[in-house]
């Protein structure tokens, strides 16, 4: 009787792990977790209509913005000698600030699909014929392109939240970097949208003023409106 017993127990045994074995291998797999939604795109809290056309808007807010920062620093000759004009009263920062958060949030103002020129208003500013792209053309290349839009948007608004972060620190210094980084900022966006065919020609006149007097040269105005 002892040895029947032990035997069904080693049996038991045996088929309940052969159970076990037959339970793991058909249950199923245990599926990895779902990765991670993607965030959903931000949505504004209201329409956005724009009132002035692309021409308007620079000529009215972005440009002259922009001049709270390219006039916050200045190298000047006088009959006493160079003077450097820095910005060093409250009052000073205080209207580079606005010019750097007026750009950071303005620039994104041209996001919102508006007219490049008002009605009717067609015309170019320089006299040579073919060197200013009209507002229709303009319109071709955004349409053909809209990434290299928004790349040269989130630039100018870069350079804006550069300028922040420098009023916050004072350092006046970094003041000349980033009033070179509004400047290639402008430039590269007017050269790609605005006159393309002038973007050899700035290049080698560039690179000759700095061939005969160094890097930081001082370049002609190219903001064609200021």
């Amino acid at each position: 009787m002892l040895n029947i017993g032990v035997g069904r127990r080693v049996a038991m045994r045996s088929g309940l792990a052969i159970c076990a074995g037959l339970t793991l291998c058909c249950s199923p797999a245990k599926s990895a977790p779902p990765a991670a939604a993607a965030p959903a795109p931000q949505q504004l809290w209201g329409d956005m209509k724009p009132v002035v056309s692309v021409k308007e808007l620079m000529r009215d807010m972005i440009d002259p913005i922009a001049d709270n920062i390219f006039d916050a620093i200045a190298i000047v000759d006088t009959p006493h000698g160079t003077v450097q004009h820095v910005p060093k009263t409250d009052e000073d920062w205080d209207k580079i600030r606005i010019g750097a958060v007026t750009l950071a949030e303005g620039a994104y103002l041209l996001k919102v699909p508006r007219p490049f020129a008002p009605a009717g208003d067609d015309k170019t500013l320089s006299p040579v014929e073919g060197e200013e792209l009209s507002p229709a053309q303009i319109q071709a290349k955004l349409d053909k392109d809209p990434v290299l839009w928004n790349a040269k948007i989130e630039a100018l608004r870069n350079v804006g939240l550069e300028v922040m972060e420098i009023v916050r620190t004072k350092k006046v210094d970094e003041l000349w970097d980033a009033s070179d980084n509004l400047d290639a900022a402008c430039e590269n966006c007017h050269v790609a949208f605005w006159y393309p065919g002038e973007g050899k020609l700035l290049k080698g006149l560039d690179n000759k003023l700095e061939g005969l007097f160094g890097k930081g040269a001082p370049r002609p105005d190219r903001s064609r409106g200021r």
